[in-house]
């Protein structure tokens, strides 16, 4: 598996997973707008095949996001998610970012584990986030590049 950039071609399988592993999917004109305002887009890519992707950005000077990240249905549980999130948070550490952010369903708690996994924390409830009101939860990492060099090591 290798993990690059995300291309235009890339758009239809990018978009195919999205609207596989989300309620409210992002549109392919968000998606492509995002891309072009310059979001750190990456995909995770298999055999010619595109499994999985990532987006995020710098949101302030010391505060990185992430934005989506899906992985295709049959490709979960090989760490294509994690090897996205690492390469995103190598990526933010190059622009010394110091606190990245995202948002979750409540209800996903799948992901919810699988970020706490990765090194992040539940710092609050985001109360009617989505647009069918669902509350969202904020979690948090702060990138520490001695700690995680560390980690990676072990």
């Amino acid at each position: 598996m290798i993990i690059r950039e995300f291309r235009r071609p890339d758009i239809n399988r990018v978009l195919e997973i999205e609207q596989k592993s989300f309620k409210d999917p992002y549109p392919v004109n968000i998606l492509l707008d995002i891309y072009n305002l310059g979001a750190g887009f990456l995909v995770a890519q298999q055999d010619n095949i595109i499994v999985g992707y990532i987006i995020f950005w710098i949101r302030f000077q010391d505060e990185g996001h992430i934005i989506s990240i899906a992985v295709d249905k049959k490709y979960r549980r090989n760490e294509v998610g994690s090897q996205l999130v690492f390469t995103a948070l190598e990526i933010f550490k190059r622009y010394n970012i110091t606190l990245i952010k995202l948002e979750v369903r409540v209800s996903n708690r799948g992901a919810i584990k699988f970020y706490k996994k990765l090194g992040f924390i539940e710092k609050k409830v985001l109360k009617d986030y989505y647009e069918d009101f669902e509350d969202a939860v904020l979690m948090e990492r702060n990138l520490d590049k001695k700690k995680d060099n560390d980690a990676r090591m072990e």
